[in-house]
C-alpha cells in the first residue's frame, strides 16, 4: 500500500493550532488514508491538498473521480457529514460515504481551481445569495449528528462577553457601537429560528461542479437564522465593493437573492462583525479586524444600510 505524504505546511499549522495531540493524528494520517482507500475501493489519483482543518486526497472509485477528505475533529467539523447528508447534494457537494469516527468523508469531485472567490462579483454575489437560501433548511427532529449549537445562546453569551472583550482590546471602537451590539444581541436572541445557519459561507468555500455550476463545501453549522450567514459575504472581497455605496448594493443584492429579512440581516451582521473584529484583535491580527470595522462603518448600521 502506497502511503500519501502529508504536506509539511499542513502538519506544522495543525501542531501549532492543536498542540501535541495533533502529532499522533498526523503520524496516523497516511495509514488511515490507505485503509479508507481499501475499504471504499479507491485509488489515489493525485497529490494531497489541504485546507485549514483537513487533508483532501484526489481519488478514483472505478472511473469516477472523487475527493477523500480527512479532518481534524472538533466542534466545527463534527457535524459536516450530517449536514452534507441532509443537503443531499442540493446546492452543496454530495456526500458519497463517511466514517464519522475517523473524520473521513468521500465526496464528489469539484474543481479546486475554480472558486466563486475568483468569479466576477456580478456572478459571485447572486450565486452566493441563492445558495444561502437553498441551504438554510430546517434542522430536522431526527438530526443524526451532534446537537447543533444554537444562535440564541450564542447571542446571549456574546452580549455578556462583549464589554470585557472590548475593554481588553483597548476600546477599539466607540462605546456607542458596543452598546448597539449588546442591544442587538438581546433583541435577536428571543427571535432565533430553527434553520441551519452556516457560519463559514464565503466565496472561497464555493467550488465549480459538474451537476451544478457552484456548490458549497466545508459547512460549519448552527441552529438559527439564515441572515446569520450574510456577514462573511460582505467582508470578503471588500476591496471590490467600490466604497460604501457599493457595499450597500451588495447587501441589498444578497438580501434579495437569499430572500432575507433586512432588519435581521443588519442585526446579525453587526454582531458578527463586532465579534470577529474583537477576536482578530485578541490574536494580534490587523487585516481582518480592519475589514470588519470598514463593513460596520460603510453600512452605517446605526441607521441601517
Amino acid at each position: 500500500m502506497t502511503l500519501v505524504r502529508v504536506p509539511e505546511g499542513f502538519a506544522a499549522d495543525t501542531v501549532t493550532r492543536e498542540g501535541e495531540a495533533a502529532r499522533a493524528w498526523l503520524a496516523r494520517l497516511p495509514e488511515l488514508v490507505g485503509e479508507l482507500c481499501v475499504r471504499w475501493g479507491l485509488r489515489v489519483a493525485g497529490d494531497p491538498m489541504h485546507g485549514y482543518m483537513a487533508l483532501v486526497v484526489p481519488v478514483l472509485r472505478g472511473d469516477a473521480r472523487c475527493a477523500l477528505k480527512v479532518s481534524w475533529i472538533d466542534e466545527e467539523t463534527v457535524n459536516e457529514a450530517a449536514t452534507l447528508a441532509l443537503w443531499n447534494g442540493g446546492g452543496a457537494v454530495r456526500l458519497l460515504d463517511a466514517d464519522v469516527t475517523a473524520g473521513a468523508l468521500l465526496l464528489e469531485w469539484l474543481d479546486p481551481r475554480r472558486r466563486l472567490a475568483e468569479a466576477d462579483l456580478s456572478v459571485a454575489v447572486p450565486a452566493a445569495g441563492r445558495l444561502l437560501r437553498r441551504l438554510a433548511v430546517p434542522v430536522p427532529a431526527g438530526w443524526p449528528g451532534r446537537p447543533v449549537p444554537g444562535l440564541r445562546q450564542w447571542a446571549l453569551d456574546l452580549a455578556a462577553e462583549l464589554p470585557r472583550r472590548w475593554r481588553a482590546a483597548g476600546r477599539p471602537f466607540p462605546g456607542r457601537r458596543l452598546d448597539e451590539a449588546v442591544e442587538a444581541a438581546a433583541a435577536l436572541a428571543p427571535r432565533v429560528g430553527g434553520l441551519l445557519a452556516n457560519r463559514d459561507l464565503h466565496y472561497g468555500n464555493v467550488l465549480a461542479g459538474e451537476r451544478e455550476s457552484w456548490l458549497v463545501i466545508d459547512p460549519k453549522v448552527m441552529r438559527g437564522d439564515a441572515e446569520f450567514d450574510l456577514a462573511p459575504l460582505l467582508w470578503r472581497r471588500l476591496g471590490e465593493a467600490e466604497g460604501p455605496a457599493g457595499l450597500r448594493r451588495r447587501f441589498d443584492a444578497l438580501v434579495d437573492e437569499a430572500e432575507l429579512d433586512a432588519e435581521l440581516a443588519r442585526g446579525w451582521t453587526l454582531l458578527r462583525a463586532v465579534d470577529y473584529q474583537l477576536w482578530g484583535l485578541s490574536l494580534g491580527l490587523t487585516e481582518d479586524p480592519a475589514l470588519c470595522a470598514t463593513v460596520l462603518d460603510w453600512l452605517s448600521l446605526t441607521g441601517g444600510p
